[in-house]
């Protein structure tokens, strides 16, 4: 992994390694590439994960089990750019399991953490003079439907 000066820490109470395996099990081009576990002088349980470092889709990112001292909020989430509806619907039903969709092509997964799905086409969509449509559009809307703000935004 290239290492970068900044990198996105998320942080989890004690399921980082679920996440961790889930968000790889998704992306292409991902990887786990380091495990820390905490040893007897804690504070989490010896042999438990402390930290992870991994790769989605090439980018880096780190894990730490913290404690539950805080939770994600939607003031920070992750946003995946999709090249096309079925990468749209992909990402979105994988990012979706056991999580609660929102509005506008965001969603919380399972672990607190929000994703944005959103189509490469909604740049163009939201800078053509349909634009005011298609916002009203995708203000309906909880996961992005390429076509729907293609039609809003040409009507």
């Amino acid at each position: 992994m290239k290492l970068h000066r900044i990198t996105p820490c998320l942080w989890f109470d004690d399921n980082a390694e679920a996440a961790v395996n889930h968000y790889v099990s998704i992306f292409p081009n991902s990887k786990i590439n380091k495990i820390a576990r905490y040893g007897e002088a804690g504070p989490g349980k010896p042999g438990s994960v402390m930290m992870m470092t991994f790769e989605l889709d090439g980018h880096g990112f780190q894990a730490l089990n913290g404690g539950p001292m805080f939770k994600f909020t939607e003031a920070i989430s992750l946003s995946v750019a999709c090249a096309d509806q079925a990468e749209v619907d992909h990402y979105w039903s994988r990012l979706l399991e056991g999580g609660t969709p929102s509005r506008c092509g965001w969603l919380k997964d399972r672990f607190g953490l929000s994703w944005q799905i959103v189509p490469q086409a909604m740049e163009r969509i939201m800078s053509g003079a349909g634009a005011a449509r298609a916002m009203q559009a995708m203000m309906g809307m909880a996961k992005l439907d390429i076509a729907a703000l293609e039609r809003a935004a040409a009507s």
